[in-house]
């Protein structure tokens, strides 16, 4: 609302406007009107956007940046050219030709006018150009995928190009002629035509295209833009083209491309480096180069500068822009894919980069220095950086072209591990890498940046794939690239290889304590193909002086082990020649000289060496010169010695040289004879010889070496002083002679061991030890002849050759010894020629080897009786005769002339005779005399000839044959040996009669003698008498014809045995008996016939076989047996076995078990027994399942009561053991069984075993089937009704409670919520852990509801009473501070890991009160002044205030009313203020729908101070709200111009103090972003403090119970030892639970409702045996009792069970009489004692232990036990109740032997004596685990070991946090905060707000724009 006043007339009342005329301002509206606006942007949008766009990053200038989108615009336009794409870059600063300017001119498809004018729209992308815009891209096409996404099409926003020419100037000039036109269509926009539409209020966005001829300027009269003649001029053979050309650039940035021509160049060559090189990149080293589609990229820049040659660059030819230094100084490269969402597809290549010899080849990028510079110090160590230093790996490109805002700092697979890999961890800094993006990833506008590359990359759904020989391979991206860097590491990298590890050690010669360790030592280096080790003499580079010496090790920082690539490293050396320079030195490993020689080296220090002592001169004067390896015999005297000490140069020396090297200390000669032996060298002779007068060095003759052996004379020069043969750690000259001394010639012998035994003719050896004069042994130099003499022998013997062993070979003796043992001689040995040369010994000589033998007697013929042996005496000789033994010699003696002669042998060994004998001598058969040959020889000894002699043999008078006679009537007949006689069984046969023969067949009487040595073996009881006269016992015949009685007759002698055998066989007797006999298995089927034949035999007395039977027998055979059925009976004879045959035994239905068969033939029977079994399988029945007819009760999620075992039987219901039966459950789909429903088979009883199964099913009743079959018959099989019940225990939801109707404000509070958890009855679970129940919360975004990661977890309230048990209240939660839709859910954790989640409640988050006003974002300081210009007046424009509540939502949508806008100053008393447009105070504007547009300009010529701020105060006035809200203030810099100065430094001084405003804000913004993060730092490092300081008090708390609990912990290794305790407690626990334990095996009663508690005997448990035992008994009646908690659910189970269960409802009993349970005993009473009980008495009821629900089970057994008391036995409970009675009731009394004296004092009886355990059925309470079990020390262990982890874990963090602190990083960012508060206080200065600055301010703007 505006007042019409005579003054605004004009202004507010123009045609076209529509007034609404009220009578006042203020008058209210009488119905809503519209008011028709125009909010076209402001030019400034256009002018300026470039300013905003392009900014600073990283140090990198912008300006290349937008020079790179009109290059876009050129490549888009050029992307149809079948030939060259030329594209132009002109700087004409030129000054004759006009004002700087920049063209960008291209060979592209040009423009039509259409298209011109769709460019110059702001924002018309290519996408959205249609309708009246006419544009080339109308119904745009996706170019189609191309290598590297180089499709060119890269000009797409309609912003780029209108951005880059406004910030490189202040104008642009579109030239433009496209192919099908013959005119030039040319656009000029600029901020001066702007600026000139506004002040004459003309339509900004309007403008004309001129269209002229091709090369006509005549239009270009401004000589500023004289250039453009030539540009014009150039069109004339263009086709098409396109030419932006900007003028007015910003000085800077002309100063900028002229002074770093080469430096933006080069970035363009790197931002369309694969634009220019094709796909594969600038290959500099490729020999030949594939011909690429990019090579008709021509990029061109030229500069023209006056009076300076044109500096020309092609893109093309630049070699050192980043990406072409990426690519030539890679040895390999690793390229993947990534597949991102839809297509999202990102093309990658990793390259790397190999450390070479010294240096890394990784190229450093100026904006990014990597590396530091070499530096000469010595004393400077470094520690070299990784190669990339802090570069990201991936340069991001889009559609080919680089982003280069955007990098990708490396992704999961290719980061350096945490732990060692396959490749070192500097190989990860040795890899850049490029990643080529579609146009499916979203870029700035300016395409600076990426908008979300990083976050779709690292997406868990993106697919990383890798291109191996052109294709794409699907593997594991991590491994792969693991193994390719570990392939580069090995093959490129030329590292230094550290070698012969030698330990770690500290250097305190390094300043910085921080470095002196760890360092590691080694021995040795491989560099650049060469190995240095220790010793080797180097030089080194770039060190002043250049040093010379000897490498004494290496170090490289770290802690290594083993040998190790790696690059750096510092070698020390010890200076050479060491006695001129006795100090180590260290330098880098990179200093050491690779190209020089050990010759030159050598070269130096032999220069440096030739003043030292270098050698000795030795002579001797005297003779008996001492010669190298000279060999002299013992006693051979040395000569005199002369020395002399010479230098290198050959002078003679008696001291040191120099003062530098010790000149005062004189030099002696030190003479040592030392004696080398295996064990030790002794020196046997030491002297020291100075410089005399006469001689130099002189020593003496030397005559007393004697000792054999290896010698040497050490001559060795020394020290005057110390004696020390070393001077600066070189040994001075020595000389050493080495000699041998060995033995002198033969003077005396000595006789040597003699080798034993010596004998007869045997040649032996005698050795000799011959020495010299010193006893030295030596050798013989001439042959000698010895002499040997001994008494009685005849010797012979053989020369002493010359040899190295002096020893007379070939005696031999002959002689005379007497016995085997020998005898005894002196021999005598001499050797002429000797100075003692004679010798005796003893010796004892033995008879020598056999040489013939010897038998006796000496008779040629001998007589022998056929069957006798003969002795003969056998004696061995050596060749003289005696008698001669030796190992194995035996006498052999073979007899010829007949068969089967024994051989006789004797072993003569011993005393080399012998008595030969042997077996006897016996020829078969023989009737007369024979003669026979014996033939004698020595075994083994062919020197012994063999001696023969004739045997007469006689026959023999013995006994030879038997013969034996049976007596047949009065007929003899001859029974001979091995015959066969037949008689009737069992009868005897008698007169045997017996004869003996010799060998000439004479019958030899039977003598008393005789008949002794005769033997039968049918009695051992013969009549001697009988035999005498020739009768043998009677023989008794076999009763079996199966048994054959073997009768043998023997004959034994001194001579001969003799023996006569015969074999009597048994015939059958007449018919007694019959025999039956079962075929086969006795096994026989109910209902089936026997399958097994019966064969009947008729025997005699016997049993024999009666063999003369026939067919008719069989009518005489019956068969007979109770229950048999003889319907199908079968008897046949089988004439083949004389046997009867039955079949087709079968019984009738009746008891199975063992039944007897009669069979009866004649007068005669017999029995046989058949098994009867079951039939086969019929049908199926379940084992220990009574009353299946009813429905079996199980509830759903739980077991059967006990495992389904199922029987085979017959059809009669016997059980059938059939194995291998296939079973099979049939159920519905609705029913489930865990274990999943599987077949089984019947094991060898028939049994199957089907397990317990759990069932799960909807509630009801569900049929289970059983289904079998068996030889293809299905078996009948039963049926189970099962019963589900729902099971109270398991949650199936949450029921969520709460008030719907309040809505939600934000920050309030939500009301409360009431969360139960339901079973499947849909009753409430109670006693559940709140801790289990959460409240969840998250926003919904994008219509999606499920669970995101950002999730806002609620716990629940305490309860307030008891009525909210089993209810979890939510209240108090806060409602989120932002507007907006969330999702509310609960949670109820069932276990680790399954959660039951609630229905999802949506709830809308609305506006809260408003408190506030605020803009939509916070407006830049204006900075304005009172000038006439509208633009500087201006506070805001188009600024947007809207209501807000606390937490800054947008609200009050629904109120209406004012804004008042006024300034005031920060200072009170300043009371000039600046007045609104109008000259008014204050201003108001319309706030509707809680919002108000704001649009202030200050009065011309307004009052106020210069230079000073003021606030703009926007005040809300809302009738509705009663509270006033709080205003919103912006701050603003006023500037009061004077007239003076308006039109000639205005602009200028506000264009700078805009600028300082800008800064400030940005400053203020900064500081308050660093204050922020650093107050969140701090607090953080005080929250893990508390942390720490609570672990830290935990850990104590636990430490002190574990002391309680007598464990001690060790100061080190505490998680260790914690550890192998609890591993200790569970071994005892395990060890524990598989001990056997006393259990209830009366079954439970299924829990088919939570208030089911169970039957009685399973509510408690007892430990101590005997107790249990009673107190079962005892409460018998009441075990079988389920309890309930209610009398419904009791009234329940009495109906299921048709009142056959006993039932017990808690909420009957009457509870005030139920005893205390804390209630002393009786005898106890107000803590006094009235007696001293025996027995040991305690109440029943604490012996019981309660598993669950303690409450309600003390109430059970209080009412149940009441006070019954347990005592030892029964004499103690009569005591105790004897005692009791006197001073009150005595309760019931139980013993622990089973005793029970009632309440009223009666005991005795059965009825009082408790059974045995065993007797009890079950029925007994079960045993509790172990205390042990259960024990807190295991609790505690986990506690403690838990709260250790968390300390050490805790302060970990905090001392990384605070390491993290004191970062470069950290302190570069407190520095970069005082360094802006510092510039801030400045700026603010400038500004003005510090009034000591406001004049030099002012005088500053002065001095820049002079006054006109």
């Amino acid at each position: 609302r505006k007042e019409i006043t005579e003054d605004n007339f004009r202004e507010l009342v123009q045609d076209g406007v529509t007034l609404y005329v009220l009578q006042s301002v203020d008058q209210m509206l009488l119905s809503a009107t519209k008011e028709r606006i125009d909010f076209l942007p402001h030019y400034d949008t256009l002018v300026k956007s470039g300013m905003y766009e392009y900014y600073a990053s990283e140090g990198q200038n912008p300006l290349p940046f937008a020079l790179a989108e009109l290059i876009d615009n050129s490549l888009s336009a050029t992307s149809q050219n079948t030939g060259i794409r030329s594209i132009q870059i002109k700087l004409l600063f030129d000054d004759s030709q006009g004002k700087p300017a920049v063209a960008v001119i291209d060979n592209g498809s040009g423009m039509t006018s259409k298209q011109l004018n769709n460019w110059a729209v702001y924002r018309l992308s290519k996408f959205t150009r249609q309708g009246d815009f006419e544009s080339d891209h109308s119904g745009y096409v996706r170019p189609l995928p191309v290598p590297r996404s180089l499709n060119s099409d890269i000009s797409y926003f309609g912003v780029g190009g209108k951005q880059a020419v406004f910030f490189v100037g202040q104008s642009a000039r579109m030239i433009s002629k496209p192919a099908t036109s013959q005119d030039v269509h040319e656009l000029v926009l600029s901020k001066e035509d702007f600026e000139k539409k506004e002040k004459n209020k003309e339509a900004i966005y309007t403008g004309f295209i001129q269209n002229r001829k091709p090369s006509d300027s005549t239009h270009i009269t401004n000589d500023d833009e004289r250039f453009l003649h030539n540009l014009i001029s150039e069109e004339r053979d263009k086709k098409s083209f396109t030419a932006v050309v900007i003028t007015g650039v910003q000085p800077d940035h002309m100063q900028y491309l002229k002074n770093n021509f080469h430096l933006w160049t080069r970035q363009l060559a790197h931002i369309y480096h694969y634009y220019i090189h094709g796909p594969k990149g600038n290959e500099t080293n490729v020999v030949t180069k594939e011909i690429s589609p990019f090579n008709n990229i021509d990029i061109q820049i030229s500069m023209f500068e006056k009076g300076k040659v044109p500096k020309i660059v092609n893109l093309r030819e630049i070699k050192d822009d980043m990406q072409t230094l990426y690519i030539n100084t890679a040895a390999d490269s690793f390229e993947f894919k990534a597949h991102v969402e839809e297509e999202g597809i990102v093309e990658g290549i990793i390259r790397y980069h190999p450390f070479l010899y010294d240096k890394e080849t990784y190229p450093d990028d100026p904006s990014f220095p990597s590396r530091l510079s070499d530096d000469d110090d010595d004393d400077c160590f470094i520690v070299e950086k990784g190669a990339r230093g802090k570069r990201p790996i991936f340069e991001c490109f889009w559609n080919g072209r680089l982003i280069p805002y955007t990098t990708v700092e490396d992704f999961d697979w290719c980061a350096p591990p945490k732990k060692r890999g396959l490749a070192p961890m500097e190989c990860y800094n040795r890899i850049s890498g490029a990643l080529f993006t579609n146009d499916k990833f979203q870029v700035s506008t300016n395409k600076l940046t990426f908008m979300d590359l990083e976050l779709k990359l690292k997406d868990k759904n993106t697919l990383f794939t890798r291109i191996f020989n052109g294709q794409e391979q699907r593997m594991k991206i991590d491994r792969e690239f693991a193994l390719w860097l570990k392939d580069c590491h090995e093959k490129y990298d030329k590292q230094i290889k550290f070698t012969v590890f030698k330990g770690i050690t500290v250097r305190p010669d390094i300043p910085s304590k921080r470095m002196q360790s760890p360092w590691t030592m080694y021995a040795a280096i491989e560099w650049d193909g060469k190995t240095y080790k220790t010793g080797q003499l180097v030089k080194s580079v770039k060190t002043h002086p250049i040093l010379y010496g000897s490498i004494e090790k290496f170090y490289l920082y770290g802690d290594h082990d083993g040998d190790i690539f790696a690059t750096g490293g510092e070698v020390q050396i010890a200076l050479e020649p060491q006695a001129l320079y006795a100090e180590m030195k260290i330098i880098p490993i990179s200093k050491l000289d690779r190209t020089v020689s050990d010759k030159v080296v050598k070269k130096y220090i032999e220069d440096e060496m030739a003043r030292l002592p270098d050698r000795l001169s030795v002579t001797w004067p005297e003779g008996d010169e001492l010669l190298p390896n000279d060999t002299r015999f013992a006693g051979t005297p040395i000569g005199a010695l002369r020395i002399e000490i010479l230098n290198k140069k050959g002078e003679a020396m008696q001291k040191l040289p120099g003062t530098s090297h010790g000149g005062s200390k004189k030099l002696l000669v030190e003479l040592k004879v030392i004696l080398h032996s295996p064990t030790e060298n002794k020196e046997i002779i030491s002297h020291i010889s100075q410089h005399g007068g006469k001689w130099p060095y002189w020593f003496k003759k030397m005559e007393n070496l004697q000792k054999l052996g290896n010698y040497s004379l050490k001559l060795q020069v020394v020290l005057n002083e110390s004696n020390a043969d070393t001077y600066a750690g070189r040994p001075l000259p020595s000389k050493v002679f080495k000699f041998t001394i060995v033995e002198g010639k033969p003077d005396k012998f000595l006789v040597g061991l003699l080798e034993l035994p010596f004998r007869i003719g045997v040649p032996f050896s005698i050795p000799l030890e011959l020495q010299d004069e010193f006893g030295h042994a030596t050798h013989l130099t001439n042959r000698i002849r010895p002499i040997l003499e001994a008494s009685g022998l005849t010797l012979k013997h053989e020369d002493i050759p010359v040899a190295a062993k002096c020893v007379i070979k070939g005696v031999i003796a002959r002689g005379c010894v007497n016995s085997c043992q020998g005898k005894n001689f002196n021999l005598k040995i001499t050797l002429p020629g000797l100075k003692e040369d004679t010798q005796v010994i003893k010796i004892r000589l033995q008879p020598g080897p056999p040489r013939q033998l010897k038998v006796k007697p000496d008779s040629e013929i001998l007589k022998i009786e056929n069957g006798t042996a003969f002795p003969f005496q056998v004696e061995v000789l050596d060749e003289s005769g005696n008698i001669t033994a030796q190992p194995e010699l035996i006498v052999h003696c073979k007899f010829l002339g007949a068969s089967d002669l024994p051989v006789y042998s004797v072993d003569c060994s011993n005393g080399g005779t012998n008595i030969l004998t042997g077996p006897v001598i016996h020829v078969q058969n023989i009737k007369k005399d024979q003669i026979l040959k014996a033939r004698f020889e020595v075994l083994n000894c062919k020197d012994v000839l063999p001696v023969e002699k004739i045997i007469k043999l006689l026959p023999s008078s013995h006994v030879a044959r038997l013969q034996v006679l049976s007596m047949n009537g009065q007929k003899a007949l001859q029974i001979k040996h091995q015959d066969e006689v037949s008689c009737v069984a069992g009868q005897v046969m008698n007169k045997l009669i017996f004869q003996m023969y010799d060998e000439a067949e004479r019958e030899i009487p039977i003598t008393a003698a005789a008949a002794e040595k005769i033997k039968v073996n049918w009695t051992p009881q013969i009549d001697r008498e009988l035999l005498m006269q020739g009768l043998l016992p009677d023989v008794k015949v076999p009763t079996s014809v199966k048994d054959v009685r073997y009768c043998l007759i023997t004959y034994l002698d001194e001579h001969v045995s003799l023996e006569s055998a015969f074999t009597v066989r048994p015939v059958p007797d007449e018919p007694k008996h019959i025999k039956c006999k079962l075929k086969g298995s006795n096994i026989l089927q109910m209902g089936e016939e026997l399958q097994s034949e019966i064969d009947v035999m008729i025997t005699d007395q016997f049993g024999n076989q009666v063999q003369t039977m026939t067919s008719a027998c069989v009518n005489s055979l019956g068969v007979s047996g109770p229950g048999l059925d003889k319907s199908n009976l079968k008897i046949t004879w089988q004439e083949s076995t004389q046997t009867i045959k039955v079949k087709g035994i079968r019984y009738k239905p009746c008891l199975l078990g063992n039944k007897e068969l009669c069979f009866a033939w004649r007068e005669f029977s017999d029995f046989i027994r058949v098994n009867l079994v079951a039939g086969s399988p019929a049908k199926l029945q379940f084992v220990d399942w009574p009353e299946l007819e009813k429905p079996v009760a199980v509830i759903n999620g739980r077991e059967l009561q006990r495992p389904l075992i199922v029987q085979l039987c017959d059809q009669w219901g016997n059980p059938t053991p059939e194995p291998n039966v296939k079973i099979s459950l049939i159920k519905s789909n609705s029913l489930k069984l865990v274990p999943s429903n599987q077949q089984h088979r019947t094991d060898d009883t028939g049994r199957a075993n089907l397990g317990v199964f759990t069932i799960h099913a909807p509630r009801g009743e569900h049929i289970l089937q059983l289904k079998a079959s068996h030889n293809k018959s299905v078996l009948d099989c039963l049926v189970i009704t099962i019963n589900v019940l729902p099971d109270p225990e398991k949650p199936v939801r949450l029921n969520v409670k709460y008030d719907k109707s309040p809505s939600f404000p934000a920050g309030g509070t939500f009301p409360d919520f009431m969360v139960s958890v339901l079973s499947e009855d849909d009753t409430i679970i109670k006693n559940i852990n709140p801790a289990r129940i959460s409240m969840k919360m998250w926003g919904a975004q994008n219509s999606r509801i499920r669970t995101p990661i950002d999730v806002t977890t609620f716990s629940c309230s305490k309860v307030k009473d008891d009525k909210e048990d089993s209810f979890f209240f939510f209240r108090d939660k806060m409602v989120p501070e932002r507007v907006g839709t969330y999702v509310i859910q609960f949670t109820f954790a069932m276990d680790k890991t399954n959660m039951l989640n609630s229905e999802q409640i949506i709830v809308e988050v609305v506006p809260n009160d408003p408190v506030r006003l605020l803009p939509d974002s916070l407006p830049a300081t204006p900075a304005v002044s009172n000038v006439r210009a509208l633009t500087s007046r201006t506070l805001v424009k188009d600024l947007y205030l809207h209501l807000m509540d606390e937490y800054n939502n947008h609200t009050g949508l629904d109120l209406v009313g004012r804004v008042i806008a006024k300034i005031k100053s920060p200072n009170e008393e300043d009371i000039e203020l600046p007045q609104f447009q109008g000259k008014v105070n204050t201003v108001e504007f319309p706030l509707e729908c809680g919002s108000a547009e704001i649009n202030l300009v200050l009065a011309e010529d307004s009052p106020g101070r210069d230079s000073t701020e003021y606030i703009l105060v926007f005040e809300p006035h809302l009738p509705a709200l009663k509270k006033p809200l709080e205003p919103y203030c912006l701050s603003f810099m006023f500037y009061n111009e004077s007239a003076i100065f308006r039109s000639i430094i205005y602009f200028k001084k506000q264009q700078l103090m805009a600028a300082l405003t800008r800064e400030k804000d940005q400053l203020s913004k900064s500081i308050d972003l660093y204050k922020k993060m650093f107050d969140t730092t701090n607090q953080l490092v005080a929250e893990m403090k508390c942390q720490v300081k609570e672990a830290e008090a935990r850990e104590a708390v636990l430490k002190n119970e574990l002391k309680k609990h007598q464990i001690e912990l060790p100061q080190t290794n505490i998680l260790q030892y914690v550890d192998s305790l609890i591993k200790k407690k569970m071994l005892e626990q395990e060890g524990v639970m598989k001990q056997p334990r006393r259990t209830c095996t009366l079954p439970n009663y299924p829990k088919g409702n939570q208030d089911i508690l169970g039957k009685i005997a399973h509510l408690a448990q007892i430990e101590d045996n005997e107790a249990a035992k009673v107190i079962s008994w005892h409460l018998a009646s009441d075990m079988d009792c389920v309890v309930t908690l209610t009398t419904e659910a009791a009234r329940s189970i009495f109906d299921e069970t048709q009142g056959r269960q006993q039932v017990l409802p808690l909420d009957s009993i009457y509870k005030k009489t139920l005893p205390d349970w804390s209630r002393p005993l009786p005898h106890l009473k107000n803590g006094r004692t009235f007696f001293r009980p025996i027995g040991n008495p305690v109440f029943a009821r604490d012996l019981l232990t309660f598993p669950d629900n303690i409450e309600y089970c003390q109430t059970v057994f209080g009412m149940l036990l009441g006070d019954t008391i347990i005592i030892d036995n029964l004499d103690a409970a009569n005591h105790y109740r004897k005692e009791v009675v006197k001073i009150t009731h005595c309760p019931t009394l139980l013993t622990r032997e089973g005793d029970r004296i009632r309440s009223n004092g009666k005991f005795g009886g059965l009825q009082n004596k408790a059974p045995p355990m065993d007797k009890l059925r079950g029925m007994v309470f079960g045993a509790p685990i172990l205390q042990c079990l259960l024990s807190v020390c295991s609790n505690l262990l986990q506690q403690y070991r838990a709260a250790v982890i968390k300390l050490e874990n805790v302060n970990k963090d905090l001392d990384l946090h605070l390491q993290s602190l004191n970062t470069p990083e950290m302190q570069k960012k407190k520095q970069e905060l005082a360094e802006q508060e510092k510039s801030l206080k400045i700026v603010k200065q400038k500004l003005g707000m510090t009034p000591a600055l406001s004049d030099k301010v002012f005088s500053d703007s002065n001095h820049y724009f002079p006054i006109i």
